[in-house]
């Protein structure tokens, strides 16, 4: 999968991700998954945000009226020392955009509180384009069970019950899955669902799919 220095192309579906340089963990601790969750939220706008500012004027970040919006994100998940985007560009350079908006301002302010410099990220993000409605169906089980390791990662799939690895997925706080599971939480606002295909017309129809995903990879 190359390096994407292009822009994507809008109505299209992309699964969009980077790690830390040298695959250094990027994330130390809860306040810096908070952080990164905020950007994905401030980041995805046409205006510029100053994220200070905005937390002094709001209560909550995510009560913040960012108008017309970059992209639209279907789904997300965010590990130690990388994450995972599934992304449609809403205007022509909006991934390209919202990508150089989103790790600018997170390399700053991870550079800043560790009192480091240079490059967080290793490298321009990386994107693979869906370009099967089986494959971008797919994207919503490989991204939101990272927390239990990936349909390629067969051990870390055995070793324990597929109901308590379910369980540590949707309950995985830094994903987007337990909105998708119901949950009442004002990260809901980072997505939007109704840009991408309804495969799951409600939380019991994602709850199947993932399981019957864990279910076959320990079978197999």
């Amino acid at each position: 999968m190359a390096t994407r220095t292009i822009d994507l192309v809008q109505n299209e579906f992309y699964h969009v991700y980077n790690r830390g340089v040298d695959k250094r963990i990027i994330f130390t601790e809860p306040a810096d998954y908070t952080r990164f969750v905020n950007l994905l939220y401030l980041c995805n706008a046409s205006q510029p945000v100053d994220y200070r500012l905005i937390q002094n004027t709001h209560d909550n970040v995510f009560e913040f009226d960012r108008s017309d919006t970059l992209v639209s994100i279907g789904a997300y998940c965010l590990m130690p020392n990388h994450f995972h985007l599934l992304l449609t560009p809403k205007t022509e350079t909006g991934v390209a955009t919202f990508m150089n908006k989103l790790s600018t301002s997170y390399t700053m302010y991870f550079n800043r509180k560790h009192e480091r410099s240079g490059s967080l990220f290793q490298g321009t993000y990386k994107a693979k384009h869906a370009t099967s409605d089986e494959y971008l169906k797919y994207l919503y089980s490989y991204i939101h069970l990272n927390p239990i390791g990936s349909a390629d990662d067969t051990e870390s799939f055995v070793q324990a019950q597929f109901a308590a690895k379910y369980h540590t997925a949707a309950t995985y706080q830094y994903s987007s899955l337990p909105d998708y599971l119901g949950a009442s939480r004002p990260e809901a606002d980072i997505l939007s669902p109704m840009d991408f295909p309804e495969y799951f017309s409600n939380s019991a129809a994602m709850k199947s799919e993932l399981l019957d995903w864990i279910t076959l990879n320990i079978e197999g």
